[in-house]
Parts: structure tokens; sequence; C-alpha cells
């Protein structure tokens, strides 16, 4: 290990001599000395990476490996097959040791330290790019201690820009939950959820809304291997407790929230849709909006899970102020059969399809957008 820190340590000297093509553009997710990843007019991204000693680099990007050649000095580089637009986490082998990019920002996926790089948008990405013109809000920190496990948490939290300026206001809540092996900080980095909310409330399409976004307890992999049904699976199920008795009570308290259930909406990501799901479906008289981003929705049972509630479709389509189903067409996370056994039973909802983008950030950034504006109505 202590020789692979000190190629990474050289790579990142090195690399900074390095010149990429002309035509390229380096990956947004670069640390600021690094040219490479570097994007190219196909869409092609390029890999270099300067480890004199290793005898065999590859790195793997949506899902393909590609084996890197070594220049004669140490300096290994590749360049992939034309990438679909969107944000890709990308894995760096050396000698088969799983490392993460020296040249990139880290993030927290599959519940380790992964690199990203970005297949940029036109101008069709504008909704959750930053703007001169839009006042900011902020996203902090908030750390508490959750009585129901005993232990210190942290949550992010977002505040519209006019949060500081009507001290007398209350605001609606949106809890909007990461997917499986990532963290609270998922939303606030790769997902843009502050630039998306910041853009759409100063356009006057979404209400003015607080967002919290906890760790879930699932950025780990443990327990994968048992059952993923909904209502049944132990992945992240932990967090239940905490979000109803320590979560929602410290939001209350801290943020000058609008504590009824129809100013409270739960929205989330891959597994982070399960957790919607688990939560917010028993617990009705919290919750009156339901958003699922190519929601983990699987093994769903009208009459049998949750107690039969979305047996009684009239009631439950009365309660749930709107359902939100999106995915990536790119993507099978189960969503085909979620709906129709929806259909089946009556219960209403709103379907998006993200045109040409997988199980990954670009869905889920454009299931934000759709979702936030039928919110606090």
């Amino acid at each position: 290990m202590r020789n692979l820190s000190f190629l990474f340590f050289l790579g990142m000297i090195m690399g900074m001599s390095l010149t990429m093509n002309a035509q390229s553009k380096r990956s947004e997710w670069n640390i600021p000395s690094a040219e490479y990843p570097c994007i190219d007019a196909q869409n092609r991204a390029s890999f270099r990476i300067v480890a004199p000693n290793a005898k065999d680099v590859k790195i793997n990007v949506c899902g393909k490996d590609y084996t890197m050649k070594n220049n004669g000095d140490g300096v290994w580089m590749v360049t992939s097959d034309p990438l679909p637009i969107g944000y890709h986490y990308y894995f760096l082998k050396i000698d088969d040791v799983s490392v993460a990019d020296p040249n990139t920002y880290t993030f927290a996926a599959y519940s380790k330290v992964v690199s990203a790089l970005e297949v940029p948008e036109g101008t069709e990405g504008d909704y959750y790019r930053p703007r001169q013109n839009v006042e900011k809000g902020q996203v902090r920190s908030v750390q508490y201690f959750a009585e129901s496990t005993k232990e210190w948490r942290t949550a992010r939290v977002y505040t519209p820009a006019e949060y500081e300026q009507h001290m007398d206001k209350r605001y609606p809540v949106l809890y909007l939950q990461h997917g499986l092996g990532e963290d609270e900080t998922g939303w606030s980095t790769q997902g843009y959820m502050q630039n998306i909310m910041d853009n759409l409330i100063a356009e006057r399409k979404a209400q003015p809304m607080i967002v919290v976004m906890e760790s879930g307890d699932i950025n780990r992999n443990e327990g994968l291997t048992k059952t993923n049904e909904v209502e049944i699976s132990p992945i992240g199920a932990s967090f239940y407790k905490v979000m109803l008795n320590d979560l929602i009570p410290m939001i209350d308290k801290t943020f000058r929230t609008k504590t009824d259930r129809d100013n409270r909406a739960m929205a989330g990501l891959s597994w982070g849709g399960h957790q919607t799901m688990d939560i917010v479906v028993p617990h009705l008289d919290l919750f009156s909006y339901i958003g699922l981003f190519s929601g983990a929705v699987f093994g769903l049972d009208i009459h049998k899970n949750y107690n039969g509630i979305m047996a009684d479709a009239e009631t439950f389509n009365k309660k749930i102020h709107y359902f939100f189903i999106g995915s990536g067409t790119n993507e099978d996370i189960g969503t085909a059969k979620l709906v129709r056994t929806l259909d089946d039973a009556g219960i209403k909802y709103v379907e998006y399809t993200s045109q040409g983008t997988a199980h990954e950030w670009l869905t889920w950034r454009r299931c934000l957008k759709e979702f936030v504006p039928h919110l606090f109505k």
C-alpha cells in the first residue's frame, strides 16, 4: 500500500505536465491540477495513470473493462468507447488492487470511495447548473443525537434563499434519500440538488421548501444476500425508527417547518425509494407525497404489505396528493412490474421516463426536477 500511495502522489505531480488533446475537455470532477480524465467531441473518455512499477492497469467505466497501455515511461493510457451523456462512476484497478483515481475527487458509492466523470449535457442541463441571477439557498450539515439508536448522526439540510429573509415564515419539508452504498452528501454533491431547487424556486415552478438528506443506514452492503422485498428487507430498516422518532422531531425543532402531513413529503432514489415506501405508506398521518426515482420497490403485495392499506385504493388516493414514479429508459429496476401492480389495484400515480439514461445521477436529477413542482400546491 505504501508503494501505491507513492505512485498516486507521483501521478498527481507528473499529471500536471501531461497535455490532453486540444479537442477534449477535462471532466468537471477532476481535481484542479489534473487534465485527465477528459472527454472528446465523440463523448469518449481518455484516462492517464502514472504507475511506473505496475504490471497491469485497468479502468472499468459504464460496465466495460478497458486495459490501459504503458507508453514505456510508466504512464498508462486508454480511451473508452463513446459514453452516454450523464454522470458515471468508474473503477481503477492496479495489479488487481481496486483504488480510486488520484486525478479526481472521490465519492461515497458502492459502500466505498470511488471516482466519477461527467459526460456533459448541453443547455438542456442548465436546470441543475448554478446561475448568476438566481439567489442561492444553503446546504448545512446538522449533527444530532438519535435516542433510538444511541448514536450521533449527521443530516444535510437545504434551506431556500428566502429562509434567512423571512424569519416569521414556516416551510414545508421534503425528506430526500440516496441509494444503496451512498451517503447523505450524494444529493448535494453528485445530484446538484441545491441548484435544481434554487432554479425551480426562482422560476416560480416550485414552492420554497426545506430538503433533508440523511445516510439512511444504507451506506454499507451488509445483508445483501437477504430478501429485498418491501417491508421485509432489513437493509436500512434501522433508519425507520430514527427518522420517525429522532430526525423529524429534530428538524421540526431546529428549523421553521410546517409540521402537518400536507406539508411533508418523502422521496428517494433506488433503495431510498424502497425506504420511502416502507416509511410513508404505514404513516399516512405524517406524509402526503411519495417520490420513487428508480425506486427499488420489489415484491409489493397490495393486500398483504402494510396491513393492506393500499388495498383501499379510494382512501389511499385521497391521502397521497402526488405519487411520482420515475426511471430511465436504459435501466431495469422493476418499474414496469410495479406500475402494473398499482394499475391493477386502482392506485393513482404519475410515471416519468428519463430518455437515454440508466441507473445514475442524471436520471435522478431529472426525476427531482419533475417531482418537486408538484409538491405543496
